[in-house]
C-alpha cells in the first residue's frame, strides 16, 4: 500500500504530460502561465493575510479571547456548552492552527473520549475557519463587500457548536 501511495504522484504527473503531447499543448507554457497567474494571486491576498494573522495574534495575546469567553460563560453552561469548549468555539473561525493546538490540549487534558474531548473533537471537524477562507476566496476574487458572507459563516459556526453539544449529548 505505502509503495503505491509513493508512485501515485508520478503517475498522475506522467497522465498529464502523455495528455497534453496527445493533445498538442505545450505543457512547460501552460505550466508557466499556471505558476506566474499563481503568484499574482498570492501576491494580491498578501496584505489581507498578513492582517488577519495579526488580528488572531492580537485576539490571542491581549487576552480577549479570555474576555469574550467570560462573557459567554454563563449561557455556555446553560444551554450544555462545556466552558473548556468556549475558546475553540471562539478561534475555530479564526485561526486553523490556533484551534487545532487547543484541540490538542483539550484531548491530552480530558481524554479523547471524555464529553470535552468528544465535543472538541466533533467541534474541530465541523467547522470551518471562517475568516480564513473568506480572506483566501473573496481576496482572490478581488470581493470587498462581505454584508452577507460573514454572518452566514458565523451563523453556520454557531450552528456547528449547538448541533455539537446536541449529537454528543444524545450518543454518549
Amino acid at each position: 500500500m505505502e509503495q503505491a501511495s509513493a508512485a501515485a504522484l508520478p503517475v498522475i504527473l506522467c497522465v498529464i504530460l502523455l495528455f497534453g503531447f496527445f493533445r498538442g499543448v505545450d505543457v512547460f507554457d501552460a505550466f508557466l502561465a499556471g505558476a506566474k497567474e499563481g503568484l499574482r494571486t498570492t501576491l494580491g491576498i498578501l496584505p489581507t493575510l498578513i492582517g488577519l494573522m495579526l488580528a488572531v495574534a492580537v485576539v490571542r495575546d491581549s487576552g480577549l479571547l479570555d474576555i469574550l469567553c467570560g462573557l459567554a460563560r454563563p449561557l455556555a453552561e446553560a444551554v450544555g456548552v462545556q466552558p473548556e469548549l468556549l475558546p475553540l468555539a471562539v478561534l475555530r473561525p479564526i485561526s486553523g492552527s490556533g484551534s487545532s493546538a487547543y484541540t490538542l490540549s483539550l484531548l491530552e487534558e480530558f481524554g479523547p473520549d471524555s464529553g470535552a474531548g468528544r465535543m472538541a473533537s466533533v467541534l474541530a471537524a465541523s467547522t470551518e475557519t471562517t475568516f480564513y477562507a473568506i480572506t483566501v476566496y473573496f481576496g482572490s476574487c478581488g470581493i470587498k463587500k462581505l454584508s452577507y458572507s460573514v454572518p452566514a459563516g458565523l451563523l453556520g459556526d454557531a450552528a456547528a457548536l449547538a448541533f455539537t453539544v446536541l449529537t454528543v449529548q444524545l450518543f454518549s
